[in-house]
């Protein structure tokens, strides 16, 4: 779905893929899509060296040593970009570096351990601060022409664009060295040796619960055509094949929000700014490589690790001690966010809204939960997914406000 395409071809299954998946399947992809084969494991056991120096390759190529002396990088604390600035500040001792973070209001501050990172490896460190999330969706959604909310990457590009014109990240590491091990234990849970695909399906759709709700199909208008059927369909194909469950996890991971989502929304915030992205972990060697990584070396079950391999790597230079136990990133607190902020404003443009007028999605839907006080976080971003998708109808559809207009 985009903008250009006009209200005569909006997709239907696009609506219902953005507003159940968190990612539009239609959308052309950045990065090469994957088939089971394609993680078939054709290495016994991976070489951390060898690992380590084609990352540190991918930082060389992408940074053309010679012409690049300052770079900025998004350091949320994690394992990820932790592992590159290391290698960058590794490879390239003398690079200028400034670090980004973020530091939402009402949210787990995850910014003291990305202060201490930037302090052993001695870089710049700012860190910005956002009070209300959704101000700027408007301008976020008129760059990606997309109904997406949860757009903290604008933050760090329109930062970033102020100090250099390259922009360093750790994109790609949860979906290539199995980091989303708060769904994999899940799923494993759920599934035996003898389910089948689309039971599969329905499994690791049931480890995304926080993109749907238990009544999904009352969601949506009749235009939308919304069905499960579809949804299944669209992620069964991952599971029909012979790798192991787990594999089939990360084939499900990487052909999902990473090429549909998160990549192609990146890229339109970077050129909008004019910032070149530094993305080591995609690069296409990173990427063939990683796949076909056995996933014992990449997810302990027993322990609920992951990125054993990324992790190897940063305990050689002491890094590890400083990255949280806890999975970290740019997260916002979105109940929070939805008593400060989000329910006010969902009121203001949901409540009579285009979306619901012209059939896209079910007006007694909204009226049933808009002024609930305790609501749990699905739907609460499943009305944050709708505020989005209400801005950017009437951003390129009815064309009734502007880029510029804020919410407050």
């Amino acid at each position: 779905m985009s903008s250009e395409q006009g209200l005569s071809k909006i997709k239907p299954d696009s609506i219902t893929d953005i507003l159940t998946l968190r990612y539009d399947p239609s959308i052309k992809p950045n990065l090469p899509k994957k088939t089971w084969s394609d993680l078939k494991p054709s290495i016994q056991k991976p070489s951390i060296e060898f690992i380590e120096k084609s990352i540190q390759g991918s930082i060389k190529e992408q940074l053309n040593v010679s012409s690049v002396k300052k770079i900025c990088i998004a350091l949320s604390g994690g394992i990820d970009s932790a592992l590159i600035l290391t290698l960058i500040k590794k490879t390239i001792p003398d690079i200028q570096v400034d670090a980004i973070s973020v530091k939402f209001a009402n949210s787990v501050d995850e910014t003291e351990s990305a202060s201490k990172i930037a302090a052993e490896l001695e870089v710049d460190h700012h860190i910005i601060y956002i009070e209300n999330y959704l101000r700027e969706l408007p301008k976020a959604i008129s760059i990606i022409k997309l109904p997406f909310w949860d757009l903290h990457w604008y933050h760090v590009v329109k930062k970033s664009q102020s100090l250099s014109k390259h922009l360093a990240s750790g994109d790609g590491g949860d979906e290539l060295f199995g980091g989303y091990t708060f769904r994999y234990k899940k799923f494993l849970s759920l599934i035996n040796n003898n389910s089948t695909p689309l039971e599969k399906a329905k499994a690791y759709l049931s480890c995304h619960e926080r993109d749907h709700v238990p009544d999904q199909e009352n969601l949506f208008g009749k235009k939308s055509r919304f069905s499960w059927e579809s949804i299944y369909n669209t992620l069964s194909v991952y599971f029909d094949n012979t790798l192991s469950p787990i594999e089939q996890v990360f084939l499900a991971d990487y052909n999902g929000k990473l090429l549909y989502n998160f990549n192609p929304i990146n890229t339109k915030i970077l050129n909008h700014f004019s910032v070149e992205p530094i993305s080591p972990l995609l690069s296409e060697d990173i990427i063939s490589h990683a796949l076909r990584i056995p996933f014992q070396y990449k997810y302990d079950n027993t322990k609920d690790i992951g990125k054993l391999s990324l992790r190897k790597i940063l305990s050689k230079y002491n890094i590890d001690k400083l990255i949280p136990k806890e999975k970290l990133g740019f997260n916002v607190n979105t109940l929070n966010l939805w008593k400060s902020f989000g329910q006010s404003l969902c009121k203001e443009y949901l409540v009579d809204s285009e979306i619901t007028k012209d059939g896209w999605i079910n007006k007694d839907w909204i009226n049933k939960y808009i002024d609930r006080t305790d609501l749990d976080v699905r739907y609460v971003n499943k009305f944050l997914g709708l505020l989005a998708f209400e801005i950017w109808y009437r951003l390129f559809v009815t064309k009734d406000i502007s880029a510029n207009t804020t919410l407050n």
